[in-house]
């Protein structure tokens, strides 16, 4: 169903200036998203979802971010959101998806915010929570607090618990005004609501391994995190390398030729190509190789280079590219801004990704020589 992209492509094209202008999605293209099956990919099949792969995740996503970023953005972090809700009690479960799978969630999970106490019948949530892309459009909202844990007390042990709780519930606070994937509407989010048991789970409940769900039910969260965020800055690299070409074939030189630069072209070109393939990499570990820490490790690794590599050709063309591409309107600069704007998600930062990725092989690497 993620294939089949056309009508969403030609209102993503038709919006996109719309979109930038007033820094969120608009409804139309919110309900092409639902209808090209991006908020039902992960849901369990049990409530008709998809339960689908994030092969075709990252295909469908970066397909659409070569024509707008902010919208593949969204259509990754609703099938992303859908997945995580996947972990709430079944109750809370069928209260979402009872009347039908496409149900658009949006989240702002981590870090935790607001705060949540225990009241009777579940938790009493207050606070604002910041960045919750495509929100205005959401049904549902997945929200995070840190919370004492029941068996201490003291309070000196604290979880990371996250609640769903309707969009309408809270209010939308318009403080989403960035340079980069402004369309996304990543706006602030505030209220003070009740919110049932059967509709929270916990942070760690998305690190256990499932072995009797789904297989995207069953990868722990850490796998494929990162791989959400990267899928829109390839596709949005790629919008870039072809709007950067077809502009230099147009252009002519003084006295006949055109104005191709061919180190660019080359070298950006293989680093995006060179991206693909690790994120393609990705995402077939995360739907079919055993886990353990270092493939953990090594999809984190994957995707913070495969994000840098993008990052550096798109700068290249940028500053490839002359005068035209400092218009506002021009779309290699759009490209630009919002791969830069996503470069600054904490999940696609590459130190911590290498860090994380010594400290495994080392671990495996004890583990080894202990036995």
């Amino acid at each position: 169903m993620l294939s089949d992209l056309g009508k969403t492509l030609d209102v993503a094209r038709e919006d996109r200036l719309l979109l930038d202008e007033t820094c969120r999605l608009t409804d139309r293209l919110a309900d092409s998203l639902a209808d090209n099956g991006f908020a039902r990919h992960f849901v369990p099949e049990r409530w008709n979802g998809g339960a689908g792969t994030f092969t075709a995740l990252l295909d469908a996503v970066s397909e659409l971010a070569e024509t707008c970023a902010s919208t593949a953005w969204c259509a990754a972090l609703y099938a992303a959101h859908g997945r995580l809700a996947g972990y709430l009690p079944e109750a809370g479960q069928r209260e979402i998806w009872g009347e039908g799978p496409d149900v658009r969630v949006a989240a702002s999970v981590v870090p935790p915010q607001g705060s949540a106490v225990r009241a009777d019948g579940g938790w009493r949530l207050t606070g604002r929570w910041a960045t919750a892309s495509g929100v205005d459009q959401a049904e549902w909202l997945l929200l995070a607090s840190w919370v004492t844990q029941d068996r201490d007390p003291a309070g000196e042990t604290r979880e990371h618990r996250i609640f769903a709780v309707r969009r309408h519930e809270m209010k939308v606070l318009r403080t989403w005004r960035p340079v980069g994937l402004r369309g996304t509407g990543s706006n602030t989010v505030e209220g003070d609501v009740l919110v049932p048991d059967h509709l929270t789970f916990t942070l760690e409940d998305l690190g256990r391994v499932r072995p009797h769900a789904a297989r995207c039910h069953s990868v722990p969260f850490s796998l494929v995190a990162s791989l959400i965020f990267a899928a829109p800055v390839l596709g949005a690299a790629e919008g870039a390398l072809r709007t950067w070409w077809e502009t230099q074939i147009r252009r002519v030189r003084p006295g006949g030729g055109t104005a191709v630069q061919p180190l660019v072209l080359a070298r950006a070109s293989a680093h995006i190509q060179a991206a693909r393939l690790l994120l393609e990499r990705v995402a077939q570990r995360a739907d079919h190789a055993p886990v353990t820490p270092v493939l953990v490790a090594e999809n984190q690794r994957d995707v913070t280079v495969a994000v840098e590599l993008c990052g550096a050709a798109v700068d290249e063309l940028f500053h490839a590219a002359g005068l035209r591409a400092l218009e506002e309107d021009d779309a290699l600069q759009r490209h630009w801004r919002d791969i830069t704007a996503a470069r600054t998600h904490g999940t696609l930062n590459v130190g911590s990704a290498a860090s994380g990725y010594a400290d495994a092989l080392l671990a495996a690497r004890v583990g080894e020589e202990a036995r």
